[in-house]
């Protein structure tokens, strides 16, 4: 692929980043909407375009196996998954983590059944929240391209050797066509040299991974890979700052649109940002102006880059692409909750639910959450112990 920018669909081009950062194996099952990467991923390993080893498994279950025992052997390692397929996959994914394995994942983000949706939310990512890979987000195809190079570097960090989760919206990304500009292989080798790995599995050298912890050991360990994902933020934006001295496009864990002048806040993860920021583009002028803070990073959670962009800001409204399930609120906004009512930071917080099952989210959605933020007397009672609101919902 030449420098420049081409017109390519976004999971294609995910596809060709993993070439890029030279993988050597991929661990594939197809699930709606991750399969169009490993299945261009499978062409370019049987073209000879890239020298990797290519598994087909019976699962995803297998699949996140698989990533696992190649990464554990010193393999530089990806896979791809969606929706149930990544819920299979959860109890490896706690695995992966904890035997501190750089495995990059590309999670193409779907709903999960039932009722069955092949349709692009949050509801899988939500489910593995917790599972200890670091996590990003993507607003754009340029921004998957970029995250899975700078997820390998981030990874394989001997301060970090955790996996790292790569969030791209299921169909309203992935499956879209845009305008992408890939790094030259010789710049992608100069900033993502071959992985050096610290430990592995070799019938010459024999270790143990993964071993039986008695209480006595088990909390220590379980303490120690919160301290390697809490301290991996650093690594990241030392990533992020050499990737955009190198090509030119500049990231942050927490990024801000139009927050200047604005009092009321959206915070979002993902695609929709593109969705919050044209209807923001809308208002501006007629004297409601908003603002945007997009969350790049979810794991580990981006609490000091928050507070900073919080400043100023009286009213925040949390976008959110899953159901809390039972919860007082959603997930991101119970993260939300708790760093600003710690801080006492006097900040009015409201959540909206959108967009469940790949239901379109209009401007005028969000022109009504902040009418709705902005006048809160003028609401209808909300239902008993609800605290969220679901836009759009119909009966």
């Amino acid at each position: 692929m030449k420098e420049g920018k081409t017109g390519i669909e976004v999971s294609i081009a995910a596809s060709i980043a993993a070439k890029l950062a030279r993988v050597e194996v991929v661990a594939a099952y197809p699930i709606t909407p991750q399969t169009h990467i490993v299945e261009h991923l499978s062409e370019l390993v049987a073209n000879g375009e890239l020298d990797a080893a290519y598994i087909n498994v019976e699962s995803e279950h297998s699949a996140m196996s698989a990533c696992c025992g190649s990464s554990a052997a010193g393999a530089r390692t990806f896979t791809s998954t969606s929706a149930q397929g990544m819920e299979l996959m959860h109890e490896i994914l706690f695995i992966a983590s904890a035997m501190r394995l750089p495995i990059v994942m590309a999670a193409v983000n779907r709903a999960l059944s039932a009722p069955l949706s092949i349709w692009g939310d949050h509801s899988d990512v939500m489910a593995a929240r917790d599972t200890g890979w670091i996590m990003l987000f993507c607003e754009n195809g340029q921004e998957v391209v970029d995250s899975i190079i700078m997820a390998f570097k981030v990874a394989e960090d001997r301060r970090v050797l955790l996996p790292v989760m790569v969030n791209l919206d299921g169909f309203s990304l992935s499956h879209v066509i845009e305008p992408i500009e890939f790094p030259s292989q010789e710049k992608v080798d100069e900033f993502l040299p071959p992985y050096d790995p610290l430990y592995t599995l070799h019938p010459d050298k024999p270790l143990t991974m993964g071993a039986y912890a008695m209480p006595e050991l088990y909390t220590e360990a379980k303490y120690a890979q919160e301290m390697a994902i809490i301290g991996s933020k650093k690594v990241v934006i030392e990533v992020m700052d050499d990737f955009g001295k190198r090509f030119g496009r500049s990231y942050q864990p927490v990024e801000t649109y139009n927050t200047e002048k604005a009092d009321t806040v959206f915070i979002a993860l993902g695609a929709i940002n593109e969705n919050i920021k044209t209807a923001i583009d809308m208002l501006k002028g007629e004297g409601n102006e908003a603002g945007l803070i997009h969350l790049r990073l979810f794991r580990p959670f981006p609490s000091d880059e928050l507070i900073t962009a919080l400043k100023g800001v009286k009213k925040v409204a949390v976008i959110e692409r899953a159901m809390p399930g039972g919860a007082v609120n959603s997930p991101l906004f119970n993260e939300i909750a708790s760093l600003v009512h710690s801080n006492a930071m006097g900040i009015q917080l409201s959540n909206y639910i959108v967009g469940l099952g790949g239901r379109d989210v209009n401007p005028e959605d969000f022109h009504g959450i902040l009418d709705d933020i902005s006048s809160p007397a003028t609401r209808e009672a909300p239902e008993e112990e609800k605290n969220y609101r679901v836009i759009g919902v119909r009966g």
